[in-house]
């Protein structure tokens, strides 16, 4: 059965396990079984050493402490009341930063002090005291500390990846419909970026719908972000637009239920996330002149120092400050056939100047309102054969599909996919 909400999937996928897990131990070489009179010899093994908790520390050996770093406290400052002496944090600060660095321990990250038991302290592969402190959700260090020596390791905690699902109908956006459904919002980006080529995300309706199967890592039941998307439907403008993931040429991609790949040659719009400020036109009044002039772009307005991005691979022929009112602009071009000029930059993006080959979707400069503009904002322009046409009525061809040598095995991945999809609410 299949439950929505990020609850783990169970059924098809259990029963697909056990069959895989038959299948493996069948191929495995089965050992033969130990005669009931082969002597086996004992030995003593103390059942405490050897579970341990998720640092590896053996459980019932130590009294334990934890706490939470405090606003500007020092390493020093978490271990002299722990009694640590300044000899032995002397030592410790020592150590290499990859294993401590002083100057990165930051303020609400955990932090716990293993003291040994005075009835077991007779067990020598111990030390006396370990002190264990988390960098972050999934890293941590284990410092072990005796009367003569201090040693330290890094360790990383267990990840369990989960298989999880999420559906709902857009009611005012993306993102919200996201957090509706309790599902990691960030899907909202990750299905922006897979379906940037043929969804215009600035134009997401209320009442389209979204289907997505996706794989999320946990670690102590905090998400360490999403792993990968494994399947989605998104329903816009009356159109099934659907993401199947196939690797082909050692590399993973998503395709479409024909087999086309859903990149195109150009992303749909420069920004990730705005909104249309003001269209195409061949007479708009403008707001700073106060005249009627033709406007051959799409304002998206956004916050200055929003990411601008290519909307393509290609060859940069301009960067500059444009007289006429267009501010700091860059232009690009893409072919023989198309270019684009992004217009209105507070700045440029990292190694941006004429002549430098760019990739889609590098960041190219950041939005603002340098030159004629009452805002923060991004003239973008589209140009074909050198003429200015409307950036949203493009249509941008895709990159290669799958190889016709490919059909049969995508064909089987992309029933498996749509079936699934079809199957969630």
């Amino acid at each position: 059965m299949i439950k929505r909400k990020g609850i783990r999937v169970t059924g098809l996928l259990l029963f697909v396990e056990i069959i895989g897990l038959g299948l493996f131990s069948a191929c495995k070489n089965t050992p033969s079984p130990v005669a009931a009179s082969t002597p086996i010899e004992a030995t003593y093994t103390d059942t405490l050493v050897q579970v341990t908790d998720v640092y590896g520390i053996p459980l019932g050996i130590y009294s334990i402490e934890e706490g939470k770093v405090r606003r500007n406290q020092t390493l020093s400052d978490l271990l002299q009341p722990l009694g640590i002496t300044m000899q032995e944090i002397y030592k410790i600060s020592l150590l290499p930063d990859s294993l401590v660095n002083e100057r990165k321990i930051k303020q609400g990250n955990r932090y716990l002090f293993y003291t040994k038991a005075d009835t077991i302290s007779e067990l020598p592969l111990h030390a006396e005291t370990v002190f264990i402190y988390e960098k972050d959700h999934l890293n941590f260090v284990v410092i072990s500390i005796d009367p003569d020596t201090i040693w330290a390791r890094n360790g990383r905690k267990p990840v369990e990846t989960r298989l999880k699902v999420a559906s709902g109908t857009i009611e005012t956006s993306l993102w919200e419909s996201m957090l509706a459904e309790d599902a990691n919002p960030m899907l909202a980006v990750e299905l922006s970026e897979i379906f940037a080529w043929t969804i215009d995300f600035f134009g997401i309706q209320q009442g389209d719908r979204y289907k997505v199967i996706y794989e999320e890592s946990y670690v102590d039941s905090n998400s360490l972000g999403i792993d990968k998307i494994t399947g989605a439907w998104i329903y816009h403008n009356e159109t099934d637009f659907w993401a199947i993931p196939f690797v082909q040429d050692s590399i993973r991609s998503f395709f479409d239920e024909q087999g086309n790949s859903l990149r195109k040659a150009f992303l749909k719009a420069p920004l990730r996330f705005s909104r249309i400020s003001s269209g195409f036109s061949h007479s708009r009044y403008h707001p700073v002149l106060k005249i009627r002039r033709p406007h051959h772009g799409v304002d998206y307005a956004a916050a200055t120092g929003t990411p601008v991005h290519t909307v393509g691979d290609g060859v940069i022929t301009k960067v500059g400050y444009q007289k006429g009112g267009g501010g700091n602009y860059v232009k690009i071009k893409h072919n023989s056939v198309y270019s684009t000029t992004y217009m209105h930059l507070s700045g440029f993006g990292k190694g941006v100047r004429q002549g430098v080959y760019v990739k889609q979707g590098d960041v190219i400069g950041y939005v603002g309102s340098s030159g004629l503009a009452t805002g923060p904002h991004l003239d973008f322009r589209f140009y074909k054969n050198g003429s200015a046409v409307n950036p949203l009525k493009v249509e941008a061809p895709p990159v290669e599909p799958v190889h016709e040598t490919n059909m049969l095995a995508y064909g089987w991945t992309r029933a498996f996919t749509i079936s699934w999809l079809k199957l969630l609410e």
